[in-house]
């Protein structure tokens, strides 16, 4: 979480993503780690696109025995930690689980997570586990 609100609060103006690493549990997920990757569309200030280059080093790792790839995360500078409209018609639908990181009181960012699946977005609950 930390790293999250910490990448977009560096971002400042620009949306900044990144890939989140863990393990399937089932019915859920631990997510271990979040790999800031650039945010290469050409329009950053309003949308993001994963550097593929970190996607395909991301899966090669989870297929070498590393952390799985599970999600995806982007911040929204200027709105809320709900997925935009552009969210919703760039999404692919594959199940992933995004977290988006959104002005918060303060210096704090509000961070939300959401399962991409073929219904659309869900919110998810989250814990966490500081130990």
């Amino acid at each position: 979480m930390e790293l999250l609100r910490a990448e977009a609060d560096k971002s400042r103006h620009k949306e900044c993503c990144g890939i989140l690493l863990g393990t399937y549990l089932g019915a859920g997920s631990t997510i271990a780690a979040a790999l800031p990757a650039a945010n290469v569309h050409p329009r950053p200030q309003t949308h993001f696109e994963i550097d593929p280059q970190a996607l395909v080093n991301a899966h090669r790792a989870a297929r070498a025995g590393g952390p799985q790839v599970l999600g995806y995360y982007h911040s929204h500078p200027d709105g809320p930690p709900h997925p935009s409209a552009t969210d919703r018609a760039e999404a692919a639908h594959d199940g992933t689980v995004w977290a988006i990181v959104a002005p918060g009181e303060g210096a704090e960012h509000d961070v939300s997570f959401w399962r991409d699946d073929e219904s659309g977005f869900t919110a998810l609950p989250y814990a966490i586990d500081d130990g």
